[in-house]
């Protein structure tokens, strides 16, 4: 038997114990209320996330994998920011990786017993040919969900870092992981309901965490992606005016080296502020690792 009693995301929450009698608005302004608590919760494990994102950038720039791990809601947060890393920093698809317990159906479909299973959690990263160079993120607003708990043990026993993300202070989670992020979150406004605060609380620690490794690699300039994929007509549009933002030249420069650059924003950005050809400005950013800044103060 699961004893959940002492869970904080599983207590009921007073300040919504009259929910089925509120009316529209009332039941509106007390959801807002309890959201604007997470941010709150979220800044108290600044200096653990500190730590976590330092992890990752050592991975990502030892050629390792972050590598997301997560049951239900939490597994389907990571998926979505591993997902969106691909188009906004421009990533190969396996430099972040989100898995799910039960698999790809489990992302659209509700497969809960599968967080169940202790082995699952090991044999999914086996799949994947886990090295000791990634990074492992166990999320469980629980702290104690099974299949991420399994994942989290054998990324010790292979020598990877591992980070745990959990809602609950004093979590079980955290015994697995190198890192471990408790975001008290508190009660839901549904008693239970972790998709609500406690799936906030996740997806704003992953943005931290995703988007600052990526700064620490390189991926961002000023604080400008210019290594987003240009795939469709807006992201064309968005990297012509992240050009332009970059070097402060107009419209009409920004697509003309955009262009000559085969659509490398990073490359058109050196070729402008350094005055060199697209090879040129390549070999500058081969020799800096991808980072602009002393790309162009080294020729």
């Amino acid at each position: 038997m699961v004893n959940i009693d002492n869970l904080m995301t599983e207590k009921n929450n007073q300040n919504s114990k009259h929910l089925d009698q509120m009316s529209l608005l009332e039941s509106i302004q007390a959801m807002n209320l309890e959201d604007q608590k997470v941010a709150l919760a979220v800044k108290n494990e600044i200096p653990t996330i500190e730590k976590a994102i330092e992890l990752v950038i050592h991975s990502l720039k030892g050629g390792g994998r972050l590598i997301y791990v997560g049951a239900g809601t939490s597994g389907r947060l990571g998926i979505l920011d591993a997902a969106e890393c691909v188009p906004t920093f421009g990533i190969d698809s396996d430099q972040v990786v989100g898995l799910i317990a039960g698999g790809s159906n489990a992302i659209i479909n509700a497969i809960e017993g599968a967080e169940d299973s202790v082995e699952l959690g090991k044999i999914d990263l086996q799949k994947i040919n886990l090295k000791a160079n990634d990074t492992v993120l166990g999320i469980a607003a629980s702290g104690r969900t099974p299949y991420v708990i399994g994942a989290l043990d054998y990324a010790n026993q292979i020598g990877a870092h591992t980070i745990s993300l959990s809602c609950n202070k004093g979590a079980q989670l955290s015994h697995s992981a190198k890192v471990a992020i408790e975001v008290e979150s508190g009660p839901e406004f549904l008693t239970g309901s972790t998709r609500l605060k406690a799936g906030t609380a996740q997806k704003m620690v992953l943005n931290m965490i995703s988007t600052l490794s990526m700064v620490g690699i390189g991926k961002v300039y000023k604080n400008l992606m210019v290594d987003l994929k240009p795939t469709n007509e807006k992201l064309i549009e968005r990297s012509k005016h992240i050009i332009m933002q970059a070097t402060d030249c107009n419209y009409d420069v920004a697509t003309q080296n955009f262009y000559a650059a085969n659509e490398n924003v990073k490359v058109a950005i050196v070729m402008i502020l350094t005055e060199k050809t697209k090879a040129e400005a390549e070999e500058l950013l081969n020799q800096t690792r991808g980072f602009i800044r002393p790309a162009i103060t080294k020729q």
